[in-house]
C-alpha cells in the first residue's frame, strides 16, 4: 500500500526530534507525497488539526523517562478518533563509547501511545525509535562534536531507510528483545511521571550571567518558566527538555546537583522524623501504596518550599556563587550545551 499523504506531528527541545520530522519529509518528497509537519508545542490546546483520512499519520517525540513527556501523550490523548495508519518513532539517548553505539531505551513510551491510538480506531503500521544524541546534562557530562556527529549521520540513514519500507507499504516494528527491555523498565517510567520529572524540574535556575533577555520563557515549548524577583523561575510544569539550557545565549542557567544532593538529604531525614511523630501522635500511616503517596506529596511539597527560598537565595552573591560552584554544568569536563546538527 502507498500513502500520497503524509501528516507529522513533533515535539523537540533541542532539535533531534525535529530532524526526525524533517528527515521523514525528506523521504516522503522524493517519492512525491505530499507533507505536512506540525510542532505539537505550537498547537493550543483544544484545538483540532484536520488529518486528511487518506494519510499516513506520524508522531515524533523524544524519550523522557522511559516515557513519552505529557505534553505529548495528552496531546495523543485529545487526538481526534480516525482510522488512518500511523506511525510512532521516539528520540532516544544515544551514547558513543569507544566504537560502541551504546542505544537508549524506549521504555513505554510506544506501548502506552498506541494503546491510546488503537482505542481511537487508529491501526499502527510501524515503531521506530532512533538512537540521536542525549542532551540530558542533568545526569550525564554534554557529548563531544565527533560522537555528535556520527550519531546523527548513523541514523538519519536509518530513518530514511526505514521511511523507503513503510512508504513501500511494510510494516516495521521494535525486536521482541527491545520489547521486553522496555516492559522490565516500565516501573521506572512509572515512578518518573508521578515523581520523577517534578524533582528534574526543580534543578533548573539561572545564575548572576542571566541578563534578564527572557528568551528561555519566550521559547519554553511548555510555558514552565516565569518570571519571579526579576529572575526566571522554573515551574513543575517544565518537561527538562533542556531547550532553555542549550539555548541561553549567555550560559546563565545552570542544573543545581549541589542543592538536590543536599536537599535528598535533609529531605529524607525531614521525612522520616515527620512519619515517626505523625504516627506516635495521630495515627499509623499504613505502608505500602498509601504511604509511598504520602511520602511522595511530602517530598514534593518540601522541593517546592526549598526552590522557592533558594531563589530568593540567589540575590546574594556569596549564595549564587556556592550554587554555581557545586552545579557541574558549570565546568568544561560536563557542561557542554546540546543543539542538534541542521547541516552535516
Amino acid at each position: 500500500m502507498s500513502f500520497e499523504k503524509l501528516v507529522i506531528f513533533y515535539f523537540s527541545g533541542t532539535g533531534n526530534s525535529k530532524n526526525v520530522a524533517q528527515w521523514m519529509a525528506l523521504a516522503a518528497s522524493k517519492k512525491n507525497i505530499e507533507c505536512t509537519i506540525y510542532n505539537i508545542a505550537s498547537i493550543e490546546r483544544g484545538s483540532v488539526v484536520p488529518v486528511p483520512k487518506d494519510s499516513l499519520v506520524v508522531f515524533v517525540s523524544p524519550v523522557h523517562g522511559f516515557n513519552y513527556p505529557p505534553v505529548v501523550l495528552n496531546f495523543i490523548a485529545r487526538f481526534p478518533r480516525g482510522k488512518n495508519k500511523v506511525i510512532l518513532m521516539n528520540t532516544r539517548a544515544g551514547i558513543l563509547i569507544g566504537k560502541f553505539n551504546l542505544p537508549g531505551i524506549s521504555g513505554v513510551s510506544f506501548l502506552i501511545s498506541s494503546l491510546i491510538l488503537k482505542l481511537k480506531g487508529y491501526s499502527i503500521a510501524g515503531l521506530k525509535s532512533v538512537d540521536l544524541p542525549s542532551n540530558w546534562m542533568s545526569l550525564h557530562p554534554g557529548l563531544n562534536e565527533k560522537t555528535v556527529l556520527f550519531l546523527h549521520k548513523k541514523h538519519k540513514s536509518e530513518v530514511l531507510d526505514f521511511a523507503e519500507k513503510i512508504f513501500s507499504g511494510q510494516k516495521v516494528y521494535v525486536s521482541l528483545f527491545e520489547f521486553i527491555i522496555d516492559i522490565l523498565v516500565a516501573p521506572i517510567s512509572i515512578g518518573y511521571y508521578l515523581a520523577g520529572r517534578f524533582i528534574l524540574a526543580k534543578t533548573f535556575y539561572a545564575s548572576a550571567d542571566c541578563n534578564n533577555c527572557d528568551l528561555c520563557i519566550k521559547n519554553c515549548p511548555v510555558k514552565a518558566i516565569i518570571k519571579i524577583d526579576n529572575r526566571p523561575f522554573w515551574t513543575f510544569k517544565c518537561e527538562s527538555c533542556m531547550r532553555c539550557i542549550s539555548n541561553c545565549p549567555k550560559r546563565g542557567i545552570e542544573v543545581a546537583h549541589g542543592f538536590i544532593l543536599s536537599f535528598f538529604l535533609y529531605a529524607s531525614a525531614l521525612t522520616g522524623l515527620f512519619f515517626y511523630y505523625f504516627n506516635s501522635l495521630f495515627f499509623v500511616i499504613p505502608e505500602g501504596i498509601i504511604g509511598s503517596v504520602v511520602e511522595t506529596l511530602l517530598f514534593l511539597l518540601m522541593l517546592g518550599i526549598s526552590y522557592r527560598i533558594i531563589h530568593y537565595l540567589m540575590r546574594f552573591k556569596f549564595f549564587e556563587r556556592l550554587m554555581v560552584y557545586t552545579s557541574l554544568t558549570k565546568y568544561k569536563f560536563w557542561g557542554k550545551r546540546y543543539k542538534a546538527l541542521k547541516d552535516f
